[in-house]
Order: C-alpha cells, then structure tokens, then sequence
C-alpha cells in the first residue's frame, strides 16, 4: 500500500493500511483492539491470523507537537531503550502520521502501591540505570524551559493561566540557579515515569511511552517517579542508593528539587491540554492537584534542607 493511501483513509482503517505497509505484517488478516490507559494518544494491541505473536500500534493525539512531543525523536528513544533491553522493540515507524509498531510485551501492569515496595523500586532502579547508561537519543529536555514553553502556547490558546502559576515560578527562580551551578552531564531520559508506563516481563521491569524523551538530567526522572508515586524520603533514599550504589546526600537534594521541579511541568502540561485535547478528561483538576502538590512539598523543611544542600554543591 501507498503512503498517500493511509493519510486518505478513515482513522481505523488507516491503521491497518499502515500495519499491510510492514514486512512482518504484510498481506495478514488482522485484528485491532483499543488499549486503554492513554491521555494523550489512542493505542491498539494488534493480532495476526495464524500466530500468537501481537504487536502494538500508537496513533498520535490531536496537536501534540505543541506539547513538545517529536515522534521521529520519540520512535529513536524506543529504540535506544530497546537495545538495553528495556524499552518494547520496535519494527516499524510509519512516516508522516508518526505511527510507531512495537511488539506486545507479554507481562503483568505495576501497581502503583507496588511501587512503594522496596524490592519494585530496585528493579525500576536498575532499569533507569541502563536507560541513562546507554546510548544518546536526539534532543534535550529542560523542563523549566518546557513550563514557559506551555505557558506561551496556553495564553496563544486563550486558556487562563491559574494563579498558582506565579507562585511556582517564584520557586522556579530560586531553583534555577541552583541546578545550573552543579550541571549534571546530560543523560538519556524518559521524563514520564507513572507506573502505567512500567510493564514487569518477570525479569525487568521494561518502560513503554518515550514521547517526551530526551537527553537530560537522571535526577530530574528520579524525582519524576518519585513525585509521581508520592514516595517518602525513605523511598526516596532507598531509590537513588539503589540506582547509584550508595546515598550522597547532595544527588538527594537535587533529587528532592526536582520533585517541585517534575509537578511544575505536569501542572503546565495539564494546562495547555486545556487548549490542545479533545479527550474528555479533567485537564483542570489534573493541573491544580500538582500545582497543589508542589506547593505543599516547597512549604516543608525537607524541601528548604534539600535547596540548602544543593546550593553548597
């Protein structure tokens, strides 16, 4: 099948003429069913007459570029994330709708009350260590910059910006600095670390949805997991000895700012979603829970301990 021949078609069938463009898949009868547990994209196990191997197929959200997503960068993490063995393999990326083909990792979903369990986090630990260890991917994330980059694309979009913006931003300021008088080299990142991105295939804990990968700072996906988890500063301590072999106090701190650091994105993620997606989820309500969220973290003695630590780096 043609290219022109996909983008013409209606929305499922373009997925099928897309899956027929595939060697591995070519000429199969087969059969799509909708996976749930997206926000931003529509996501599809697909099945072939005649074997028991599946496969998955990602159809891109409506305008996710504005949300800083490059799907030829994406499809290039998955694939670095693959060769270290955590990320699904891919066989196929269909240009110019951005459709990735990966294969079906046969597993079991983490809970995210496993995730507080200490034997989970070594096993998340470890495969965050191959990620960051291995090889380069295209692109750079700075997440201070993608909050005003939403920020910007929000007002174009006419969505208010909630008055808790500012107060972050205040933090914004003190923490910048900070982290970039202590520059950590930059690493290959997921930057979206929930546990309903984490698959266990009963031997790792393997990563799906590198959309907003990119290379930055390992600290920044530790502090992710952790703010997306909730984790305590136990958890937090048990995390960062188990991925670095030992604690320093200073990588704890940073770790703890980018706590503040990782719900300020999510927050300005959940407000230019207000402008960008269809989908009928509560943008605003998801938007003021991290704005809330950040906010409490910066009020406690933790957080004042850990910009204090950080600042002597």
């Amino acid at each position: 099948m043609r290219e022109a021949e996909v983008h013409a078609a209606e929305p499922r069938d373009r997925l099928l003429l897309a899956l027929d463009l595939l060697p591995e898949l070519t000429g199969r009868a087969l059969t799509l069913t909708a996976l749930s547990g997206g926000i931003t994209n529509r996501n599809f196990q697909v099945e072939a007459e005649g074997t028991s191997d599946r496969w998955v197929i990602r159809m891109p959200g409506n305008d996710t570029h504005l949300l800083g997503i490059d799907r030829d960068a994406e499809h290039a993490a998955t694939v670095a994330a693959a060769t270290v063995g955590v990320g699904p393999v891919v066989i196929g990326y269909i240009r110019p709708e951005g459709y990735l083909v990966t294969r079906f990792i046969v597993g079991v979903p983490i809970a995210e009350r496993a995730v507080h369990e200490p034997a989970t986090l070594r096993r998340i630990a470890d495969s965050l260590r191959r990620v960051h260890d291995g090889p380069g991917i295209p692109g750079l994330f700075a997440p201070l910059e993608v909050v005003e980059r939403y920020r910007t694309l929000a007002i174009e979009r006419g969505v208010p910006v909630p008055p808790e913006y500012e107060r972050a931003a205040v933090l914004a300021r003190r923490i910048e600095p900070i982290l970039l008088a202590a520059p950590t080299p930059p690493r290959p990142c997921h930057n979206d670390l929930l546990n309903a991105n984490f698959i266990d295939d009963g031997d790792r804990v393997r990563i799906i949805d590198w959309e907003y990968a990119g290379m930055g700072d390992p600290l920044f996906d530790l502090g992710n997991l952790s703010a997306n988890h909730e984790l305590t500063a136990d958890e937090d301590a048990s995390l960062l000895e188990a991925y670095a072999g030992a604690l320093d106090e200073r990588q704890l701190a940073r770790l703890t700012i980018m706590r503040v650091v990782s719900d300020f994105r999510e927050a300005m993620w959940g407000v230019l979603q207000q402008g960008v997606s269809t989908l009928d989820i509560d943008f605003v309500g998801y938007a003021g829970s991290r704005f809330d969220r950040l906010l409490a973290m910066a009020a406690t003695a933790r957080f004042d301990r850990a910009m204090d630590e950080a600042a002597r780096s």
